[in-house]
């Protein structure tokens, strides 16, 4: 009965957009979404084939990802698909939101400064730096004896 109900909460959901859509790509970290935006919609968010609440429950990766769209007007009138990889939930949601807010500049320029000054149209590079032989870690030494 357990595995019956794994499988169940698994399925993908069968959301289809049609049209023509915007495409633009947001990274943050080590993820990286592909973000599709169709211009005539009613609202629905589907990330990796599956409803945005399905995929994140937390309503804080929600709110991170809905942002631009809140900020602009759009929340109710566009539809989006999101193929999202690498990172954790959150910084998903984050490269989804960077993401998103490329796709609103390209459909209107308008757009730019208002974003631009959230810092949503930035690219955040920061990443885990590298372990070097010698070290425990990217920059912790084993402890110092003098003898």
């Amino acid at each position: 009965m357990t595995e019956e109900k794994k499988i169940e909460n698994k399925k993908v959901e069968d959301i289809k957009f049609k049209g023509v859509y915007i495409s633009s790509i947001g990274r943050r970290k080590t993820a990286v979404s592909q973000v599709r935006l169709y211009k005539k919609g009613e609202g629905n968010i589907v990330i990796n084939g599956q409803k945005i609440k399905q995929y994140l429950p937390s309503s804080l990766f929600r709110n991170i990802l809905n942002q631009p769209l809140k900020l602009t007007g759009h929340l109710r009138d566009v539809d989006i698909s999101i193929l999202a990889k690498g990172g954790s939930k959150k910084t998903q949601s984050e490269a989804s939101r960077h993401g998103i807010s490329r796709v609103l500049v390209e459909i209107d320029k308008e757009l730019r400064p208002v974003l631009k000054a959230k810092g949503w149209l930035t690219r955040d590079a920061r990443k885990k730096e590298r372990k070097k032989p010698g070290l425990k870690k990217a920059r912790k030494a084993p402890q110092w004896s003098k003898r």
